[in-house]
């Protein structure tokens, strides 16, 4: 890690992507690159190849210090088993180069074929103890089924014994739902399908699925981080919370799960009253900065977080301190 003795805090981002060519292959429909929807985003392929000049440059520029990579929607969750666990060591090898290229700029979140859970629990492992990663990521539906299923669980039982975060993180809704909810306006507003809206609602139900589903019940260590601000989950966390009471878990038992597993992040999020609600609902320590690089560009997450509406120590926690403790960085 970086040291800055200087004023300014040291801004690590933990939501910024990238693209492996190989894997990139992959990708079909509403998934290739560039993404549907894109075409006010024009630099976006050329930011998502680099992990070199480009992308240090454009850091160094903004005043980020520190990247966690991770591979960009939808990753390995859309393929088939046999072709996930032949690409993932490759695609996570390559990463490590980028990483022992750049150790003071980079750390990484493994990319997991999780159509094939014992596999992908077993890359996990590798990633963490021999290649250095701090975690992984996932993207939506694998193959159409939320990763909550219990023949995933074999992942969340490694993490928990790894000790380390699996980062949730949309992909493009399921055919089904986009045919039902989506349809009569992808064409004119086809971010409906992503940031806009589908990304959120894919997310925010998985992380309610979580929790019903008994995992953090079984694996006490287990913990998860969201981004873009939970995807809504903090600010309709009491309303959730009541909800389920109803059901005879508990007056607080949604609550308490989602408080003590769950981390959230600021990517593609700079709003004053949405960061102190989260803030508000689940502590100052289980927020972490992230920029969502580069879908979203760098400068105006740091010229937020110069103007967090923080204490110092506070802002210093969210911009750096959290996320060394939970990366163990």
């Amino acid at each position: 890690m970086p040291t800055n003795p200087g004023a300014k805090p040291l801004v690590i981002a933990l939501e910024e992507h990238y693209l492996d060519p190989e894997l990139a292959t992959h990708f079909t429909g509403l998934d290739k690159v560039p993404p549907h929807g894109a075409a006010n985003m024009p630099k976006v392929p050329e930011r998502l190849y680099d992990l070199g000049a480009l992308r240090l440059r454009e850091m160094d520029e903004a005043g980020v210090d520190f990247q966690v990579l991770s591979h960009a929607a939808p990753s390995l969750q859309k393929v088939d088993a046999e072709t996930g666990v032949r690409l993932a060591r490759g695609v996570n090898d390559r990463l490590k180069a980028t990483v022992d290229a750049h150790p003071d700029r980079f750390a990484a979140f493994a990319a997991l074929p999780t159509a094939d859970p014992k596999a992908a629990a077993d890359e996990l492992e590798r990633a963490v103890t021999r290649l250095g990663f701090k975690g992984a990521m996932i993207h939506g539906l694998t193959n159409g089924l939320f990763i909550d299923d219990p023949r995933f669980w074999p992942i969340f039982e490694r993490a928990a014994a790894l000790d380390v975060p699996l980062y949730m993180h949309p992909s493009t809704p399921d055919p089904r739902v986009i045919e039902v909810y989506y349809k009569d306006y992808v064409e004119k507003f086809p971010t409906i399908l992503r940031a806009a809206w589908g990304f959120t609602v894919e997310t925010a139900t998985q992380g309610v699925r979580l929790v019903l589903s008994g995992v953090f019940e079984k694996y006490k260590g287990l913990k998860i981080i969201l981004g873009h601000l939970g995807e809504g989950l903090p600010l309709y966390l009491w309303r959730i919370n009541m909800g389920f009471a109803r059901d005879g878990r508990g007056a607080t038992w949604f609550r308490d799960a989602f408080s003590e597993h769950f981390w959230v992040t600021t990517s593609g999020f700079f709003s004053d009253p949405a960061l102190l609600h989260c803030i508000q609902e689940i502590g100052i320590d289980r927020v972490l900065f992230s920029i969502d690089y580069p879908f979203v560009d760098n400068p105006p997450g740091t010229s937020w977080a110069g103007r967090l509406p923080l204490s110092a120590a506070d802002k210093e926690k969210v911009l750096n301190g959290n996320a060394k403790r939970l990366l163990k960085l």
